[in-house]
């Protein structure tokens, strides 16, 4: 009997082994791939490649809560915001159909929150309340060239009265002196009154006009109404004294491309109501702008383009969660979109040098320190590739005393196919500072993301060898970075790519978030639109299939810069670091509030008594994340901590 069963195994098996030498013979190609892939799955869930590598997780919502995330914000509840507003589509724009989501990873829920404006690239950073701000948002898309049928452009207005500004409302006419064309205007204006100039004794020397920009378009379509230089204009409706100080100046008014234009708006977002609180509108409108925390807990909105698809000029302000009002800075500095600027421990700012991309080649590109009492700019040396530090990421490694920084990849200005493979590290705390590279990536790329971790290491997850994508040219790799040996290691690969319009976001229990992406097209000959990516996806970093982790638990919710609070923990004797990561708000691969902080702590059985740092630009008033890591560098499950 054991022989005919031996027999019998032996025939199928040689029946089986003709199949598969049939199957590979018609079809070699295919089983190849079904078996790499078959294979694949079954290294990466092995529980030795996890506790290496890591592990990457899809999340798919439902449909009806489906949306193109463009802005993602950590809350101290826990959950997470996550904002499309019209979520680059014009369509939703002329719907006026803007959408918010906040999603509880714990528990998986997901909800809609009704979104006031279009909040599609705007500027957020945490309130030391825990609410977050937002400011600014899109008032109109761009118009590529061909789509454009009305000549048009900005007109500059003056006014050459000393004793009052004049208020020009939307459909005001302007008419060239030397080409006789007329433009109307598409919003109201003011044009605030000159200012008196005199010398030294007293004596009156002259006026300086006051002036005002606006946008103005041809009463028709067609290429017969553009002009094709500078021209003063009359402004229709004026008389007396007001026609005489008050007038016009343009250049070309042609049929070029309009870019995107901003808004003033501002909006507090509260955690615990979950919904968004109408403020103070900014000063100057803004579309990419840049918020970042100064050393008093106001709030410095930097950038972006203004109502009339400009570059904001400099024009620098402050907002006081006290009284919720915006006031200009008294100094002014002019940064492309979305700059990466970050409060030092001496109250300076840092700005590394990346950005997100609109505002000329040769304005407020260099790196430098920033002193925004006194508006002086120290440029930084040592960028190897300063050219390419367009759509780059910068992160501040932890911990955050050592005031060491690291600029990730990056690209040529606009639409350049250039990427870098570039890192460049740069200490701050030095005598003189400067730019130095640090180990390379594996290819060029835009748009990298990059978490700091509780266990002081960064990941690094992401982007695209090619602007928004194109090319089918997303790099589904990753790798974490430790600080103190200067070095990458490669992790498991993302299963989504991640590009233009995408971020990351460290969660309470040590995951990683991702969201986003948007790309130009969708295949490799660039002949197809591309898709935006609405998934989330979820990295498990290795320190968490180690087995067991350390607890953490009760304590203060509040604690005092210079202050202690005591915790329990049952691993308390195994501690050797404690950290204080500040929430993310991520967008445009800028993410200036995320920061990690060493602190100071002592064990006894199993309490563990954690020490707060006195500086407030180190530790900027709001709620942070307190893990604390084992010997083995594995983090517990975050507690939510308020410093006043």
């Amino acid at each position: 009997m054991k022989d005919q069963a031996g027999r019998r195994r032996a025939r199928r098996l040689a029946i089986g082994t003709a199949v598969v030498l049939a199957l590979a013979g018609m079809n070699g190609p295919w089983l190849y791939r079904f078996g790499t892939a078959q294979y694949h799955q079954y290294k990466i869930n092995r529980p030795e490649y996890k506790a290496a590598n890591g592990h990457w997780d899809i999340i798919e919502f439902p449909p009806e809560y489906r949306q193109d995330t463009i802005h993602a914000a950590l809350l101290h509840t826990g959950k997470v915001l996550l904002v499309a507003g019209s979520g680059n589509n014009q369509d939703n724009f002329n719907k006026k159909k803007f959408d918010t989501r906040i999603w509880d990873p714990v528990k998986g829920t997901i909800k809609k929150v009704p979104t006031p404006n279009d909040l599609f690239c705007t500027g957020h950073t945490q309130l030391a309340d825990g609410n977050l701000l937002i400011a600014g948002g899109t008032k109109r898309y761009e118009k590529l060239k061909g789509d454009v049928k009305k000549a048009g452009g900005v007109m500059i207005l003056y006014n050459e009265n000393p004793d009052k500004p004049i208020t020009l409302p939307a459909g005001t006419k302007f008419t060239g002196k030397t080409n006789g064309r007329t433009f109307a205007s598409q919003d109201s204006v003011l044009v605030p009154r000159a200012r008196k100039v005199f010398d030294r004794t007293g004596k009156w020397l002259r006026n300086n006009p006051g002036y005002g920009r606006v946008y103005v378009e041809a009463q028709a379509e067609g290429s017969q109404y553009e002009t094709g230089t500078q021209d003063n204009y009359r402004i229709q409706g004026l008389t007396g004294a007001d026609a005489r100080n008050t007038y016009g100046i343009a250049q070309k008014l042609a049929l070029d491309k309009k870019d995107f234009e901003g808004i003033k708006d501002s909006y507090e977002f509260d955690p615990v109501a979950e919904r968004y609180i109408k403020v103070d509108p900014m000063n100057e409108a803004r579309w990419y702008p840049t918020l970042t925390t100064l050393s008093d807990g106001k709030i410095l909105s930097v950038s972006g383009l203004d109502d009339i698809g400009q570059l904001v000029p400099g024009k620098n302000e402050i907002f006081d969660p006290a009284t919720k009002k915006w006031t200009y800075t008294s100094t002014t500095r002019q940064f492309p979109t979305y700059p990466a600027l970050f409060l030092m421990q001496n109250g300076k700012i840092f700005y590394s040098g990346s950005n997100a991309g609109y505002g000329p080649d040769n304005v407020g590109r260099e790196p430098g320190i920033w002193d925004i009492d006194t508006n002086k700019f120290s440029k930084l040396p040592g960028l190897s590739d300063p050219n390419m530090m367009e759509t780059s990421g910068t992160v501040l490694l932890p911990p955050a005393q050592n005031e060491k920084f690291m600029v990730i990849g990056g690209g040529g200005v606009g639409e350049s196919k250039l990427s870098s493979n570039r890192t460049r590290l740069i200490d701050l705390k030095d005598r003189n500072p400067k730019f130095v590279d640090g180990p390379q990536l594996e290819k060029g790329t835009r748009y990298p993301q990059s978490s700091i971790l509780p266990d002081d290491t960064v990941l690094v997850s992401g982007g695209s060898q090619d602007y928004r994508g194109r090319g089918d040219s997303n790099i589904l790799q990753a790798r974490l970075y430790h600080p103190d040996s200067n070095s990458f290691t490669q992790v498991a690969d993302p299963l989504v790519g991640r590009n233009y319009h995408s971020g990351s976001i460290l969660l309470p229990d040590g995951r990683v978030m991702f969201f986003g992406s948007d790309s130009l097209y969708g295949d490799k000959a660039n002949t197809k639109p591309g898709k935006f990516e609405q998934r989330i996806e979820i990295y498990t970093p290795p320190y968490l299939y180690r087995g067991s982790r350390p607890t953490l638990g009760g304590g203060p919710q509040t604690i005092a810069r210079g202050a202690s609070g005591t915790f329990t923990s049952d691993h308390a004797a195994s501690i050797k670091k404690v950290r204080l990561i500040r929430p993310s708000a991520s967008t445009h691969v800028t993410d200036v509030d995320q920061r990690s902080i060493a602190l100071d702590f002592k064990t006894a059985g199993d309490k563990i008594t954690v020490t707060m740092p006195t500086s407030r630009n180190l530790v900027q008033s709001g709620w942070y994340m307190l893990f604390v890591d084992d010997d083995q560098g594995t983090p517990s499950k975050a507690q939510w901590v308020k410093v006043p």
